[in-house]
């Protein structure tokens, strides 16, 4: 029995009346035929702003979780899209005009470069909810996954209450669907070399898989209805590809939450790992491995006689052992970051892609713009299986770029794939920076093989040529691999976002959680709550880091230390309160922040981060 105290977070006013500020973005509006949206022509309406930016898997894990709300009350509700970057070229509007395409959403984006309106409302992290009622006020703000159901809620009340006042204004919303593009692939993940010597392509934005003849080019078959979907032939952006030793081809069905196989000589579709259910915290970690929830698994390969699974979803890898139909957690805590050591300790962001090497396995880890492996540990390293994590690029969550030279100092940005090659060095796709970059660990320095790309995502070995998914030119490019690497002018870059000045010393945190109309914190198993705080550099907190179950804490920020970023990941799990209901539906709320800080004797002695519901 956990006779912890249960943290009661201080209540915050559901309807303070606060008038939202005007949605502004330099870089102008998207899904809206070539027109200027402002809130006051909105009036009327209950309006759902997202505060994205298209790196983040988050931001896409919430697009899809408002799918069902944007068609069900299509007349009362309209959600805005305000593209807010990370990265320099999630900065760049034919990139966002390619991401709202790429992820089918359909609801006007409003294209905020210099994050102008992601300022005026305070937002602290990616990604950020915030509802407005029909008369222009700020009701309620969520940070991260699983608000869907509780912003669902708000809005019926909004609807019953505006309706009642005559203030709710029902018609079709402001969306204007671009012209549709003809081409062979949309967006295209990852590829593979069959036995035959065609390619197998995801085609992610199609939902399909699609053959091509070797030339690349020329269209064998498609695989999949081409609808999203989880049933016996269909897909729903499917990324990566790893062909099995019995020939068949395990596919990352990403948004399904699932692996599948398809078997290229009978072309049978087959879920091998996965509900169809996002997986949460508290969910199992391993077991059967169609009984076990799955989180975005984003590419996968054959290695160490099972398939790995970049499970970008939660910063992890994990595996799947076809002999015994099992999957579970091979690294990662579910942290994101970038710390190397023995497997169950690494933080990752991200992975995204992977590349079996001999007694490697390389690891694309996009969030921090690394390269990074997996090998058998040595002797005091690791524990169980024994795997330990490395990093060969890559410094952490906000420094990125395009450097090339020793590894130490070389910079990525937001790479997606790697490539195994040859010579045993490793082809990097720089998704980013719109490159094909080397990484040799004989010499342990980095070049750049080929530039101009668009988007890269993945890339294949065909004879003596590199066969490069572009996915923003919806193509497969053959290049022939150089032998001298591309001369570039190196660009370092940090994630440009204003710190929160914080006064020396001591500094309250404070996470706003308040429950959904209807709900109450789940505490029948003990505190419903979880707190995880760290810095870097670790230096910055003297005092409070670690973790616990309240969600306020007292942190002391050491002398001497003038800035850095601290780390906070709050968790609450809140279930309908009807005594009657034996078996209420629960639901956790979880979010990541990462807060750039900086030391100053004027700075505020109190962080208050908003989980859900509004700071008083």
């Amino acid at each position: 029995m956990n006779d912890a105290p249960v943290p009661t977070p201080a209540p915050a006013p559901r309807r303070a009346r606060v008038r939202a500020p005007e949605l502004i973005g330099k870089g102008g509006w998207l899904n809206t035929g070539g027109k200027e949206l402002t809130l006051a022509e909105l009036r009327g309406k209950c309006i759902i702003v997202d505060f994205w930016t298209f790196c983040c898997i988050n931001c896409l894990h919430v697009l899809d979780e408002l799918r069902e709300l944007e068609e069900k009350h299509r007349d009362t509700v309209v959600i805005i899209g305000v593209h807010s970057p990370k990265f320099v070229h999630e900065a760049e509007h034919q990139s966002v005009v390619d991401a709202v395409e790429r992820y089918e959403v359909h609801h006007p984006v409003l294209d905020d470069p210099e994050l102008a309106t992601w300022k005026q409302y305070a937002v602290r992290a990616w990604p950020t909810l915030v509802v407005i009622d029909p008369e222009g006020y700020v009701v309620a703000q969520h940070a991260g996954e699983g608000h869907a159901h509780a912003i669902a809620k708000l809005v019926e009340e909004l609807e019953t209450e505006h309706a009642a006042k005559g203030t709710l204004r029902r018609g079709d919303g402001p969306y204007v669907p671009p012209e549709p593009v003809a081409t062979d692939l949309r967006f295209p993940g990852k590829a593979l070399v069959l036995p035959g010597g065609h390619l197998l392509v995801s085609d992610s934005t199609r939902h399909q898989l699609v053959e091509l003849d070797a030339d690349g080019e020329t269209v064998v078959r498609r695989i999949g209805s081409g609808v999203r979907g989880f049933g016996p032939d269909s897909f729903s952006e499917p990324q990566g590809l790893a062909l099995l030793p019995d020939g068949t081809v395990i596919v990352a069905d990403t948004v399904n939450h699932a692996l599948r196989t398809y078997d290229p000589v009978s072309g049978a579709i087959e879920t091998v790992a996965g509900t169809g259910r996002q997986w949460w915290q508290g969910s199992p970690t391993e077991g059967p491995a169609l009984e076990v929830d799955l989180s975005s698994p984003w590419d996968v390969a054959w290695w160490a006689d099972r398939v790995w699974i970049a499970m970008a979803g939660v910063h992890q890898l994990w595996t799947y052992d076809p002999a015994t139909g099992t999957v579970g957690v091979a690294a990662g805590t579910t942290n994101e970051g970038l710390v190397d050591g023995p497997a169950a300790e690494a933080w990752f962001a991200q992975p995204s892609g992977l590349a079996a090497a001999g007694d490697r396995l390389w690891i694309a880890d996009s969030e921090t713009s690394a390269l990074r492996y997996v090998e058998r540990a040595g002797e005091g390293e690791g524990e169980g299986d024994g795997f330990v994590i490395r990093t060969a690029v890559g410094a952490g969550l906000f420094d990125f770029g395009h450097r090339d030279g020793a590894a130490g100092q070389a910079l990525l940005q937001h790479p997606l794939g790697v490539t195994a090659l040859p010579d045993g060095s490793v082809a990097v796709s720089d998704t980013y920076n719109h490159a094909l970059r080397r990484y040799d660990p004989a010499t342990g320095e980095v070049t750049t093989l080929a530039t101009d790309l668009r988007e890269p995502s993945d890339a294949v070995l065909v004879g003596e040529d590199i066969v490069v998914v572009e996915s923003a030119r919806h193509r497969l490019t053959r290049l022939r691999l150089p032998d001298e690497a591309v001369d570039v002018e190196a660009v370092a870059h940090r994630t440009q976002r204003a710190a929160t000045e914080v006064a020396p010393g001591a500094l309250t945190l404070d996470v706003v959680f308040t429950a959904p109309t209807g709900q109450k914190l789940d505490t029948r198993y003990g505190p419903s709550t979880r707190l995880l705080v760290s810095a870097t550099p670790p230096e910055l907190l003297a005092e409070g880091g670690g973790a616990g179950t309240d969600l306020h804490r007292e942190l002391v920020l050491a002398d001497g230390v003038t800035e850095g970023v601290l780390h906070v990941s709050a968790m609450a799990a809140s279930c309908d309160d009807d005594p009657a209901n034996e078996y209420p539906a629960c639901h956790v709320h979880q979010q990541d922040w990462g807060v750039p800080v900086r030391v100053d004797d004027t700075g505020t002695s109190r962080l208050t981060l908003v989980l859900a519901g509004l700071d008083a």
